[in-house]
């Protein structure tokens, strides 16, 4: 098989694995050998060990990172810093594309940039939703009140009780007003955590100032 019968193979899916080639019809072990060399010439980018997309030149579906991130390491939603970014409570442009998952922790970069996983329980693997921007492929993220409590859960060392000015001037956070007092104290029992569950009351003293 050459490139062009293999990109009218494959340029239907936004990412595809190794896995698919056993589909393909062809001997196995010469597409990898092709595959290979397909990479080395650019036409196909890795994105991880047996996950692969073909170049920007080559491909009709662009999938966005948010949607990379979820493909990459499954199952897995976007969270913590990005998504705390996304939704504007945190001024900052996150470049690195954060996610929880119930497996291991994992990070991995390619030309799409550096996605990192963190591990919670699968107990708490909950509180997304399915997001889709106009043209785009759907991916999941963290509702707003979940991001928070993800990622006071996964930086709980550097929360102390009873400091609310943690929350603005080491972390900045911002636009808190639009936040769900119940969701926040729903997830943050969620995790079963004493401290946690103060540190979210915290929060939730900072949002009801109104700073």
């Amino acid at each position: 098989m050459n490139y062009l019968e293999f990109k009218k193979r494959v340029d239907g899916f936004p990412l595809f694995s190794s896995s698919l080639l056993a589909h393909l019809g062809e001997n196995l072990q010469n597409l990898r050998n092709q595959l290979s060399r397909w990479k080395k010439q650019g036409l196909i980018l890795k994105l991880r060990k047996g996950m692969y997309i073909l170049n920007k030149d080559n491909r009709k579906i662009i999938p966005s990172r948010s949607f990379i991130a979820n493909q990459l390491y499954s199952p897995s939603y976007v969270s913590t810093e990005y998504a705390l970014g996304f939704y504007e409570l945190i001024p900052e442009r996150v470049v690195d594309i954060t996610s929880v998952t119930p497996r291991k922790t994992y990070r991995v970069g390619n030309t799409f940039g550096t996605f990192i996983y963190q591990h919670i329980n699968r107990e708490v693997f909950s509180g997304f939703t399915i997001m889709q921007s106009k043209g785009s492929l759907p991916f999941l993220i963290a509702l707003p009140e979940k991001a928070v409590l993800d990622f006071m859960y996964l930086n709980l060392s550097n929360f102390q009780e009873d400091d609310t000015d943690i929350f603005e001037k080491s972390f900045r956070f911002q636009n808190v007003g639009k936040l769900n007092r119940e969701k926040i104290l729903k997830y943050a029992h969620l995790f079963n955590n004493k401290k946690l569950i103060a540190v979210a009351n915290d929060f939730l003293k900072f949002v009801e100032s109104g700073q």
